[in-house]
């Protein structure tokens, strides 16, 4: 396996630490083997709190517990490193981000979400096929470990609906479904897969429903509740069985799920991770967040 010299765009994300730690430290128990983090630009974004707050913090902690570089730009870390983690938190930025790192034709990861609307999902795509960028972006839920051990043991051609639940923790920067709501969208497509054809919202003071049908006739729920501490969880069903999944955070980090696939990303240069999938979901997101605003189903 070739050892990449990987660099992160956007240092305002505790993701960027979390990678970086599980790609640098060797005694880690969820080690993830490939490449090390050798450089980083801050980005940021003053009118996001949670952003503005932590770019500095998060870029400290780089430099001083492994050793990252501190560089003044996204093109000097495109330029420098064999590819590019672009975990900036805000989603607004991502476009603008990738457009200056997309002629080094580095393999790029965009962390969730790739952007705020589909017509800026559809550009970043447009510019990474122009380049010949290999790109993957996702939630880190996709890859939850009783996720997926489920999908190995049972398939997913047997699935027949599946019911969602997660948290709603929304930031006024981030659109509404954007900031968490995703997570859950991204939980629910890695179970059923591509080809939604509609969503509907439905509100209610302490949870929000999203039902979703599929082209074949399946349906999909996701259920977001405004509780503190609400878990992610999946009920999966499929003929004569049922799988009820709480995901469990103390079970393998979903850092570590999501960064083995995006070291096939990046050692292979083949996305996981088909871009039309990605594309949908933040097609879903959008179309839930028009449903709820209108009251009326909407198609993809």
């Amino acid at each position: 396996m070739e050892h990449l010299n990987i660099g992160i765009i956007g240092t305002d994300s505790s993701h960027s630490v979390a990678f970086t730690r599980l790609l640098n430290d060797p005694s880690d128990v969820n080690h993830v083997p490939g490449g090390k983090v050798v450089a980083a630009f801050l980005g940021g974004s003053e009118d996001f709190a949670l952003s503005a707050d932590r770019v500095q913090g998060f870029m400290a902690t780089l430099e001083t517990e492994f050793g990252v570089r501190r560089m003044d730009s996204p093109e000097e870390i495109a330029a420098s490193c064999d590819a590019i983690l672009l975990t900036s938190a805000d989603g607004r930025v991502h476009l603008e981000q990738f457009k200056r790192i997309a002629p080094y034709g580095k393999p790029v990861f965009v962390d969730k979400p790739l952007a705020l609307c589909s017509q800026e999902a559809e550009e970043i795509f447009r510019i990474a096929q122009e380049h010949q960028v290999p790109l993957m972006s996702s939630s880190t839920l996709r890859y939850a470990q009783q996720i997926t051990e489920d999908l190995a043991l049972y398939g997913t051609a047997s699935v027949i609906s599946t019911d969602v639940g997660g948290p709603l923790d929304v930031e006024p920067t981030q659109s509404y479904y954007y900031w968490y709501g995703i997570h859950s969208v991204e939980l629910l497509y890695g179970i059923m897969g591509s080809d939604c054809v509609e969503v509907n919202v439905t509100r209610a003071e302490e949870v929000e429903h999203i039902s979703a049908v599929w082209r074949d006739g399946r349906v999909g729920t996701i259920r977001l509740s405004r509780h503190p501490g609400t878990p992610f969880s999946a009920e999966i069903h499929r003929q004569g069985q049922i799988s009820s999944i709480e995901i469990d955070f103390a079970a393998k980090p979903f850092y570590a799920s999501l960064l083995e696939q995006i070291m096939i990303l990046f050692q292979t240069r083949i996305p996981p991770l088909r871009w039309q999938e990605t594309l949908e979901v933040i097609r879903f997101v959008e179309a839930a967040e028009e449903s709820r605003k209108s009251g009326n189903p909407v198609r993809l």
